[in-house]
C-alpha cells in the first residue's frame, strides 16, 4: 500500500488554554494586527471582549468580523476579507463556519482575489497566506486540522477551497469552551464527528495512517458522547469529544468522506440545515445498504466500537442517535421540494467526489432511494 499523510498543525489541548492566546499568537512571527473572526452569538457572550482584551494587552491591534450566523456564504468571506486587509494572523473561533471562513480570508486577503477565484480547485491558493489559528467551540467539523474550506456560492450551492496553504499554523482545543454548547447542537455536531471518522476509515481513500486517526476518533466519540450531551459540564467528556473531533478532522483531511455527506451537501443545496443532522440522517438511511458490502475496512471500524462485524454497525448508530436525543426530522423548508429534486442535488457535480469515495458502488436508483427515505420524514415547522 502506497499512502501520503498531510502535515498536521500544532495542537495545544486543554481546559482554558484560550488564556495562552496572546502568546502564542506572538509566537507565531511578526503580529501586529490581528483579524479575529467568529459569530454573531459568539460576539455578543462576551467571548469576544475577552479575545480582545487578551490581544491588546499585548499590544496587538485586533479588528473583529462577527457580521455571520449559520452557513457560511460567499458574502461573508467577502465582508470578512475587507476586515482582514492589512493583517499579519487570522484567529477564527467557534464551528466549522467561522473556521473556513477565516481559514479563506487568510489566503483571500494576502491575495487580493475573490473567494470564487479558488472555489472547486480553479485556482492554486496563494503561498503567502497570512498566519492562522484556529479555535474550536463545537465538537463536529474538524475543520481547524483541514485543509477543506466549505461555503455557498452566489448560487446557494456548497462550494470548496481545497489547499496546504488554508490550514491553521496553531490549533487551540479548549474543551471548555465547548460546555455553553446546547444539547442539540452538542449531539448532531458529535455525530458528524464520528461520521467522518467511520467514513474516512472505511471508504475507497482509506489507509493505515488515516485510520489511526479515525479508529481513535470513533473510540473516543462513541464512548463519551452521550455524556457530553446528557452532562455537559463534564469537561473530561467533553474534552474526549473535542479530541475525537479533531482526530476525525485529521482522518477526512486524508481520506476523505462519503455517502453519508453527499446526501448532506445535496439537502443543504435545498435548505437550510444544520449540516451535523443533515448528515447524521444521511447516515442512518444510508448505513444498512454500505454495512452490507462487508469489507474488511468496515468489519475492522465495527471491531473499534465494540462490534463483532459490519452488520451490526447500523444497529449501534440508531442506538447513539436515540440515546444522543437526535430527532428524526427535517425543517419545515423542505416541503416545498419533492425526492426528486434531493436526488437531482445528490447527482450535482459537485457532490460527486463523495459518492465515487464510497466503498459500494452508488447507483442512480441508491441514491432515489435515499432520497425518498430523507423526504419521508417528519417536517419540523
Amino acid at each position: 500500500m502506497k499512502f501520503a499523510l498531510s502535515h498536521i498543525p500544532d495542537i495545544r489541548f486543554g481546559a482554558d488554554e484560550i488564556d495562552n492566546l496572546a502568546s502564542h499568537a506572538k509566537g507565531l512571527g511578526a503580529i501586529e494586527k490581528v483579524a479575529v473572526v467568529m459569530d454573531s452569538f459568539l460576539a455578543t457572550s462576551g467571548l469576544g471582549k475577552r479575545v480582545e482584551d487578551m490581544l491588546t494587552a499585548e499590544a496587538l491591534t485586533v479588528v473583529t468580523y462577527s457580521g455571520f450566523a449559520g452557513e457560511p456564504k460567499l458574502k461573508h468571506i467577502q465582508e470578512a476579507t475587507e476586515i482582514a486587509r492589512g493583517a499579519d494572523l487570522v484567529i477564527g473561533i467557534g464551528g466549522g463556519s467561522a473556521l473556513d471562513i477565516a481559514k479563506i480570508v487568510a489566503c483571500t486577503a494576502a491575495s487580493g482575489e475573490d473567494a470564487m477565484h479558488y472555489a472547486l480547485a480553479a485556482n492554486p491558493l496563494p503561498r503567502n497566506a497570512l498566519k492562522k489559528i484556529m479555535i474550536p467551540t463545537t465538537a463536529g467539523t474538524g475543520s481547524e486540522t483541514s485543509a477543506t474550506n466549505i461555503f455557498a456560492g452566489p448560487e446557494g450551492k456548497k462550494l470548496w477551497i481545497w489547499g496546504a496553504e488554508s490550514k491553521a499554523d496553531l490549533v487551540i482545543l479548549d474543551p471548555a469552551l465547548t460546555v455553553s454548547l446546547p444539547a442539540t447542537l452538542t449531539a448532531w455536531c458529535g455525530i458528524d464527528a464520528f461520521i467522518h471518522a467511520f467514513e474516512a476509515s472505511t471508504n475507497r481513500n482509506a489507509h493505515a495512517a488515516g485510520k489511526v486517526f479515525g479508529h481513535e476518533a470513533m473510540r473516543l466519540i462513541a464512548a463519551t458522547l452521550a455524556e457530553a450531551v446528557k452532562n455537559p459540564a463534564n469537561l473530561d467528556a467533553r474534552g474526549k469529544v473535542l479530541l475525537g473531533s479533531c482526530y476525525a478532522g485529521v482522518a477526512i483531511d486524508n481520506c476523505g468522506t462519503a455517502i453519508a455527506h453527499n446526501i448532506s451537501h445535496a439537502m443543504a443545496g435545498l435548505a437550510p440545515i444544520h449540516h451535523g443532522l443533515a448528515t447524521a440522517l444521511g447516515f442512518e438511511v444510508s448505513l444498512p445498504w454500505l454495512a452490507d458490502a462487508d469489507t474488511d475496512d468496515l468489519n475492522e471500524a465495527a471491531k473499534v466500537i465494540g462490534l463483532s462485524r459490519a452488520s451490526e454497525i447500523p444497529a449501534f448508530v440508531t442506538k447513539l442517535m436515540d440515546d444522543c436525543g437526535v430527532t428524526r426530522a427535517i425543517p419545515a423548508a423542505f416541503s416545498k421540494f419533492t425526492a426528486a429534486d434531493l436526488a437531482t442535488e445528490m447527482r450535482a457535480t459537485e457532490n460527486q467526489p463523495m459518492r465515487r469515495s464510497t466503498i459500494r458502488d452508488v447507483a442512480d436508483a441508491d441514491l432515489d432511494t435515499f432520497a425518498s427515505s430523507i423526504m419521508s420524514m417528519q417536517k419540523e415547522g
